[in-house]
């Protein structure tokens, strides 16, 4: 009989959390690099360039690949014929795992679980509890698939219940359309079809976890209905021309994986969750021999892509910078920063919202200043900081209006689009928004100098942060006139798509 240890089954959970924080899974790679060589969208190709010179950096480094370094959802196929010899329930070992993982000393990850999430909202400290799915199968073998996902792309996951008659891919592509870019693409969509509302929603989760293999789909021919559609909807979605970071381009998905289930005659249940530029999952099994070991893969598969700044981009000293100065900034422009800016996300944004309301003194002074939306991985050896990418811009777009015109904020740097109020606000006191690329957390990283805290320090990485940066590079995504490449660039790309292929 098969005994599991605890203590080898917690390593494992830790080991393999602290490998896909630095590591992309080759198909991934090759599915990215193959993006990259295909792309016709200057914009998108400088993106999926950063994303790929990031990883390898990442790999190399064995750093996390995004700032974000997700919730962690572990999946478990639990033999009926093994035994445990453990101490604590399944629940607590991987827990510990998850803590040991996130609280390594070498490589912290960032912690982004809270506790009280409708009331207090306090973060855990470990990015504990986990998400864990179980399954008890036939054997004596424990079969465990890891992943960490990203808030950005975990708020786009999108559920309906569809009429049977009414058109699947339709509401796949409408869906896609809608999302925006906060999900960090180039990506891979997760869709779940059938059984129950919550069936569907962890078979699009459960989707995710399966290797990247559409080109080999296109080449040898779809042979069942989930794989007709895969193609199907790829071509569909690829044709919108949102492409990298929603800048405009042919690859907007890298792949579509589907799974399905039997489901009631009356419905047609369908569940939406994508993969970011940051995807990370694991397969391993233990069989009682001892913990899981996970070998470092060559940086020689990693593509021969190294990004450089672009030869045209404006240098931008922060210090010193004026109103007339940025309204010369043109949508789409690539802009290299240098200077002192300030840091501040969800979190922060509410409790300046709240002293502002009760007439009480900031902690920071905005004026002409940018902010950055950001939480920040903690930093180690001589690092001034983690990995660094920005966050989703719109969860800022309620408190836009506040920060332009109580603060005199000069302007954002974020990812992804901006809502119709933001841009409003952006129009009317004329600060633009800048974006970084999502995905591309430690390169952007290198970029900051020294970075310290201004405010809020309870809130951890979501605390207020002056980072002072040399060479940023960040985009710009709306103009002071209220520009977005956001809506010009897919604009300009849609219907332009090829039947892209990766392999």
């Amino acid at each position: 009989m098969t005994v599991i240890r605890q203590e080898d089954f917690v390593q494992s959970i830790a080991d393999s959390l602290q490998y896909i924080s630095c590591y992309h899974p080759p198909d991934f790679i090759h599915a990215m690099a193959q993006a990259w060589r295909q792309e016709q969208s200057p914009a998108a190709k400088d993106a999926i360039a950063q994303i790929l010179t990031n990883s390898r950096m990442a790999a190399a480094g064995r750093r996390p690949v995004c700032q974000d370094t997700g919730i962690v959802v572990v999946f478990l196929k639990v033999g009926m014929d093994l035994r445990w010899e453990a101490g604590l329930s399944v629940q607590e070992m991987v827990d510990e795992g998850v803590r040991r993982a996130y609280t390594d000393e070498h490589n912290p990850l960032r912690a982004s679980v809270v506790a009280d999430p409708a009331g207090r909202r306090i973060n855990t400290r470990d990015n504990t509890p986990a998400v864990i799915h179980s399954e008890i199968v036939a054997g004596d073998k424990l079969e465990i698939t890891v992943a960490a996902k990203g808030g950005g792309s975990e708020n786009k996951a999108r559920f309906a219940i569809l009429n049977p008659s009414d058109d699947l891919v339709q509401w796949v592509v409408d869906t896609v359309k809608s999302l925006g870019a906060g999900w960090c693409p180039p990506g891979i969509l997760g869709i779940g079809i059938g059984g129950t509302p919550e069936k569907a929603l962890l078979l699009a989760k459960q989707s995710l976890m399966q290797p990247v293999d559409l080109a080999d789909l296109r080449q040898r021919g779809a042979k069942t209905t989930a794989e007709k559609l895969r193609i199907e909807i790829a071509d569909r979605v690829n044709e919108l021309g949102i492409g990298a970071q929603g800048l405009g381009g042919i690859t907007t998905a890298l792949d579509v994986k589907i799974l399905d289930y039997p489901t009631h005659a009356a419905s047609l249940p369908v569940a939406l969750i994508p993969n970011c530029a940051a995807t990370r999952h694991l397969h391993f099994s233990l069989d009682g021999s001892g913990p899981a070991e996970f070998t470092p893969p060559d940086l020689a598969d990693w593509p021969d892509v190294s990004w450089q700044p672009a030869a045209d981009a404006r240098h931008v000293q922060l210090d010193d910078l004026t109103r007339e100065q940025v309204e010369q900034w043109q949508p789409g422009e690539a802009l290299l920063l240098s200077g002192k800016l300030l840091t501040g996300r969800d979190a922060a944004h509410k409790r300046i919202a709240e002293l502002l309301q009760k007439g009480e003194p900031l902690p920071v002074d905005f004026s002409n200043r940018f902010i950055y939306y950001v939480g920040p991985v903690d930093p180690v050896d001589d690092e001034a900081v983690g990995p660094a990418g920005p966050t989703t811009a719109t969860r800022m777009d309620k408190f836009m209006e506040m920060m332009l015109g109580q603060t005199g904020l000069l302007g954002t740097i974020g990812k992804a689009e901006r809502g119709p109020a933001a841009i409003e606000a952006i129009k009317e006191y004329r600060a633009p928004y800048l974006i970084a690329v999502g995905g591309a957390a430690y390169l952007v990283a290198k970029a900051v100098r020294s970075a310290r805290v201004l405010a809020f320090e309870d809130l951890g990485m979501e605390a207020i942060y002056e980072f002072e940066v040399e060479n940023m590079p960040v985009t710009v995504a709306v103009d002071s006139r209220g520009n977005s490449v956001h809506q010009t660039g897919p604009a300009a790309w849609a219907g332009k798509s090829v039947s892209v292929s990766f392999s």
